[in-house]
């Protein structure tokens, strides 16, 4: 009998504790409503997610954020790893998720030079494709993608990082083989399968000075043609300290002259990059050495706090930008999620998110909601 009466205890107390952490998580301020008169905020979601895999990744999906982007699920290799095969299941299921918590469903990335299977580039003998033959197939895949999604899917990043960071554009196989007629004829398609969407130009980097010159003379030279290109995607991926809020300030700024302005992939790296290269380049990666993987037990305070300062500061400044940025997408939901515990050392445990590995928000979310609520 003692012992049913302890085991009473023990479970009443339990779901206590549970009602406790229900309620606290229900207090938290909602990003999407502190957000509301100001831009849309959001994540990238993961195939576990979008497939509806992780519950508790969904209901922060669903609480805090007004927007979705897809990490992997939209690019040509997952979804059109073959010349006839096309794989639209978690995509499908992405979009579904979207609508089901009325969000603004962004698609990533029609044209890329990364992960698109070598099979586009090549003729049936393995040699470098023909200009006519790549532009046709870049132009079928896109009417099939985004014709697939018309009304459903609200924004293309329809090219994807086509600057180095001198300005210069990219050397890629889409280059090599068409010169620079693939970028206007990607948006020529992206607009024909779907007119009513919005269509982007997303890259990492462009708060340096030579790589927004250059994405500020692309975009203006698309738009001078006549074509649809609603707005600029500036990739987030930042460090505790670089860049500077002034050198973000200045191409928010220089870029709302040709449309939206967009954070996209927003993340803060805590952990001590191998090399001075800074961005997104998936290409730069190193050996694993434990001595660039310092928080393997949890971030330390002090570094926690530098997090959360960095936050507070960033979104200080997205908040005064209102008027030009229409949306700010975290590059993951949790810590768990994020691609920089695999880049630029695979292995790592990194912590560059809002959200930690247990679905619980970190002091930087407290900031953000502080910084502007200050206002």
């Amino acid at each position: 009998m003692r012992k049913n009466r302890i085991l009473l205890a023990a479970t009443v107390a339990i779901a206590a504790l549970g009602c406790v952490a229900s309620q606290n998580n229900a207090a938290e301020p909602s990003l999407k409503n502190v957000f509301k008169d100001d831009f849309v905020i959001g994540a990238a979601l993961n195939y576990k997610q979008a497939m509806g895999q992780d519950p508790k990744a969904e209901a922060i999906i669903a609480q805090h954020f007004s927007t979705v982007s897809p990490e992997n699920l939209l690019k040509w290799q997952s979804v059109h790893p073959q010349p006839n095969t096309y794989n639209f299941k978690p995509a499908d299921a992405y979009v579904a998720l979207g609508k089901k918590h009325k969000q603004f469903i962004v698609g990533h990335a029609l044209v890329w030079h990364q992960q698109t299977p070598n099979w586009v580039f090549e003729d049936q003998a393995g040699k470098p494709a023909s200009k006519a033959q790549l532009l046709q197939r870049m132009e079928e895949h896109i009417a099939a993608v985004a014709g697939r999604y018309k009304g459903q899917i609200n924004g293309w990043d329809v090219v994807n990082e086509a600057l180095n960071d001198d300005g210069t554009l990219r050397k890629s196989k889409w280059h090599q083989i068409t010169g620079e007629e693939y970028l206007a004829k990607a948006y020529e398609a992206a607009r024909k399968a779907d007119p009513k969407a919005e269509l982007y130009y997303n890259d990492y980097n462009l708060w340096k000075p030579a790589k927004r010159d250059g994405a500020i003379k692309l975009v203006k030279s698309l738009q001078d043609k006549g074509l649809k290109v609603t707005g600029i995607g500036m990739q987030g991926h930042y460090g505790l300290e670089s860049p500077s809020l002034a050198q973000i300030e200045e191409s928010i700024i220089k870029f709302s002259v040709l449309g939206k302005v967009m954070i996209t992939e927003l993340d803060i790296d805590v952990l001590p990059n191998p090399s001075n290269r800074q961005g997104a380049d998936i290409d730069a990666t190193f050996e694993f050495d434990q001595k660039y993987n310092l928080y393997t037990n949890g971030l330390p305070e002090d570094v926690q706090q530098k997090l959360a300062k960095r936050y507070a500061d960033l979104f200080a400044l997205f908040h005064k930008h209102r008027d030009k940025i229409s949306r700010v997408t975290f590059w993951g939901v949790t810590d768990a999620d994020s691609w920089l515990n695999d880049w630029p050392i695979k292995g790592r445990t990194s912590y560059p998110m809002i959200f930690d590995r247990n679905y619980q928000p970190k002091p930087a979310f407290q900031a953000i909601v502080q910084a502007v609520q200050k206002k």
